[in-house]
């Protein structure tokens, strides 16, 4: 099964590590060096504002989608 997690981008939902809103990576500082991480390639699906993050094994990627929106979508 595929989720679509905006700009036409589908994600097999087997790859999906964690599905993190907005609020969780701005407070945390260990979400902040995760997303530094210069091993993980890093997509930006959102142009302009992300209201969620997608963690997959091999990419990060920034979504326009609220997390609850992909969570149901999962």
């Amino acid at each position: 099964m595929y989720v679509h997690i905006g700009e036409e981008t589908l994600v097999r939902a087997i790859d999906i590590v964690a599905i993190i809103s907005k609020e969780s990576v701005v407070s945390s500082s260990q979400m902040n060096e995760l997303l530094t991480n210069d091993r993980l390639v890093v997509v930006d699906l959102s142009k302009g504002g992300y209201k969620s993050i997608v963690i997959t094994k091999d990419k990060i990627y920034y979504s326009p989608l609220s997390s609850g929106t992909l969570k149901k979508r999962s």
